[in-house]
C-alpha cells in the first residue's frame, strides 16, 4: 500500500542531485509507488495544538538540470502523512531545534526520520562524547585555561565549532603556531556557546571515512580524502570519495553503536572515522549514500526505507 511521504528539506531546487541523500530517499520512495510532498522547514507552523505546513505535491527524475516538478501548494495538517523525513541541513541552530520540537507533536503518530527528540538531544559533537573510549582525547569547552592545557598537552589540536557543519570553521593549530591567540579571540567573539578542541590525528590524511548505519547496523562506508592543500575532508570541501572496507576496529564502533541509535529511533545515522577513532555521530540530515552506490556500495536508500516500511507494517 503507497505511503504518503512529506519531504522536510531545503528548498529542492538548489539542491546538488548528484550527491544528496535526502534526492535519493525520494527516488527510492517514488519507485516503491509512495507518493510524495516538498516543504521547507519555514513553512512550519503549530495552532490549536496541530502542527500544520504549506505543502506541494512533487515528482522526482534523476535528471541534472531538470530533476523536479512540483503542484499546488496546500496548507496540510502533518498528522495526515505516515511518514515525514526531516533532511533540511545544519547548522544546528535555535530554527533547527524549533523545528524539532513542532515535529515531536506528530510524532509517532506520524513516522519521523530521525526522531525528532532524539536528534535535538544527540547534535553530532555532542552525542558522541557518551563513548569516550572510541574518541580522539576531546574538549568541550570556552574557558581559556582549559583550551590552554589541553593544546599544551597535546600539541597539535584542531578546533571547530560545537554546532558547525559541512567543514566550516575547522583549524588545525601546531604546538608553535603564533595563530593560536588570535583563533581563541575569533572564537570567543563568534560563537556564544563552547567549541570543539581535539586532539590532531595524521591519519586524516588517509581519509576521513563516512560509515552508515541504518537502524543501528552498518550499511555502507566511503573513503574521504582531503585534498593536498587542505585539512578537512567534506566533499563539500573538495574531499574525494574513494571505495573502502571496513577494519576490525570500525566494525567494533558499528557495533558498539548499534543499541543507542534503535534505542533513540536514529533509522539514519552517518557516522566520521579517522585512524579508528570516532570523531562525530551524523544524526540531523547525514550524506553519503549516493556517493556508496556510485563505487559499488549498497542501495541505502532502499536499506533505509525496507526499515521504513517494516517499522509501519507494510514490508
Amino acid at each position: 500500500m503507497p505511503l504518503d511521504v512529506a519531504v522536510q528539506m531545503d528548498h529542492i531546487a538548489g539542491i546538488r542531485i548528484r550527491g544528496d541523500s535526502t534526492f535519493a530517499l525520494m527516488l527510492e520512495a517514488q519507485a516503491r509507488g509512495h507518493r510524495l510532498w516538498h516543504y521547507t522547514a519555514d513553512r512550519l507552523a503549530l495552532r490549536d495544538g496541530k502542527v500544520y505546513a504549506a505543502v506541494e505535491p512533487v515528482e522526482v527524475r534523476d535528471q541534472e538540470g531538470d530533476h523536479f516538478t512540483l503542484g499546488t501548494k496546500e496548507r496540510a495538517d502533518l498528522s495526515r502523512f505516515d511518514v515525514i523525513h526531516m533532511r533540511q541541513d545544519p547548522p544546528f541552530d535555535m530554527h533547527y531545534v524549533s523545528a524539532t520540537h513542532l515535529l515531536e507533536r506528530v510524532h509517532p503518530k506520524t513516522l519521523v526520520v530521525n526522531d525528532p527528540a532524539h536528534v535535538r538531544n544527540a547534535p553530532e559533537k555532542v552525542f558522541v562524547t557518551e563513548f569516550p573510549d572510541l574518541m580522539p582525547p576531546t574538549l568541550i569547552s570556552r574557558d581559556p585555561d582549559e583550551i590552554r592545557a589541553f593544546r599544551a598537552e597535546y600539541r597539535d589540536v584542531v578546533m571547530k565549532p560545537l554546532y558547525g557543519n559541512g567543514g566550516a570553521a575547522v583549524f588545525r593549530v601546531k604546538a608553535e603556531d603564533e595563530n593560536f591567540g588570535s583563533l581563541l579571540d575569533m572564537f570567543t567573539t563568534t560563537f556564544r556557546e563552547p567549541w570543539v578542541t581535539q586532539q590532531y590525528r595524521a591519519e586524516v590524511r588517509d581519509g576521513d571515512k563516512r560509515i552508515i548505519l541504518v537502524d543501528g547496523e552498518f550499511a555502507g562506508a566511503i573513503n574521504r580524502v582531503p585534498a593536498v592543500d587542505d585539512l578537512r575532508s567534506n566533499m563539500v570541501r573538495g574531499g574525494q570519495a574513494v571505495a573502502t572496507e571496513l577494519t576490525p576496529r570500525e566494525r567494533e564502533i558499528c557495533e558498539r553503536l548499534g543499541p543507542a541509535l534503535r534505542e533513540r529511533g536514529l533509522i539514519f545515522v552517518g557516522i566520521d572515522v579517522i585512524g579508528g577513532f570516532l570523531t562525530e555521530i551524523n544524526v540531523t540530515s547525514p550524506t553519503g549514500i549516493r556517493a556508496v552506490k556510485r563505487l559499488g556500495g549498497p542501495d541505502i536508500a532502499a536499506l533505509v526505507w525496507d526499515r521504513i516500511e517494516a517499522r509501519l507494517g507494510r514490508s
